[in-house]
């Protein structure tokens, strides 16, 4: 999908306003940050790499900035924070996206495995959410998108850890949102599913040395339990976010939307 169609898809009330994205350089952060720029929003990319959130930067054009961010440290969330404030005049949207994962069976994890997980995929969106709603108490209005997962609804086998941290930015997003909700401020989270990205790319290696497979027969069975038949794209999770941002989701708040392709319905 392209900026083009991207940019038929009307959203309404989104135009003008400004946006930072955590792991935008690459990946679902970048959809989301293409998907945003093509409706009138002004985007900070927030990127632990430097240099590829610049490039993404300038791939969006005029009025869209990169920061560097490690969402693990408070100092590093409130520091990019603070210059994307600067350099985009405001910030009305935050979307929590950057995340990681390892894979490993659950008695063979090592304490490593747990807390690099822990420390990116929860702490990073307490930290990022922290920081953006303190701003958003002082404005009265504002929009907090974070990114989960399917793992986040069920326990996946081999990312027991992962859906771990993942279940906790689902609660974390729910307490939020209800604390918030008397200020007009709007905290939601989507759940993808099997999403095409370098991290799956990386998976597909891991689980098919885990489970005797090759990574294309790892591939076909995440298909065959997607009902909608295919592997997702970082644009189907960002049309999502796009529109839990918008005017349209303007009585959405404290929920989880799966974006799995029929693999989980509840």
């Amino acid at each position: 999908m392209n900026a083009n169609q991207l940019a038929d898809q009307n959203h309404p009330g989104l135009a003008g306003q400004r946006a930072i994205v955590t792991g935008a350089a690459t990946g679902i952060g970048n959809a989301i940050a293409r998907a945003l720029a093509a409706q009138g929003v002004s985007v900070a990319i927030a990127d632990l790499n430097l240099e590829a959130a610049q490039a993404a930067a300038a791939a969006l054009g005029a009025g869209h900035h990169a920061v560097g961010v490690d969402v693990r440290e408070r100092e590093s969330v409130q520091a990019g924070f603070d210059a994307a404030l600067a350099r985009l005049g405001g910030i009305d949207i935050c979307i929590a996206n950057a995340g990681v994962s390892t894979m490993r069976r659950a008695i063979d994890l090592s304490d490593q495995d747990w807390d690099f997980n822990m420390d990116v995929n929860a702490r990073g969106v307490f930290l990022t959410n922290q920081i953006a709603a303190r701003h958003f108490v002082n404005e009265n209005k504002g929009t907090i998108v974070n990114t989960a997962s399917l793992a986040a609804k069920i326990g996946a086998p081999l990312l027991a850890h992962y859906s771990a941290s993942k279940f906790a930015v689902v609660g974390w997003t729910q307490g939020l949102a209800r604390e918030l909700a008397p200020m007009g401020i709007r905290v939601n989270a989507v759940c993808p599913g099997f999403v095409r990205t370098s991290m799956q790319e990386r998976e597909l290696r891991w689980e098919a040395e885990l489970r005797g497979m090759t990574p294309d027969e790892v591939q076909q069975d995440y298909i065959r339990q997607t009902p909608l038949g295919r592997i997702e794209t970082p644009e189907d999770v960002a049309g999502v976010v796009v529109f839990l941002c918008s005017d349209a989701a303007r009585f959405m708040t404290g929920q989880a939307i799966n974006v799995t392709g029929g693999v989980y319905t509840t």
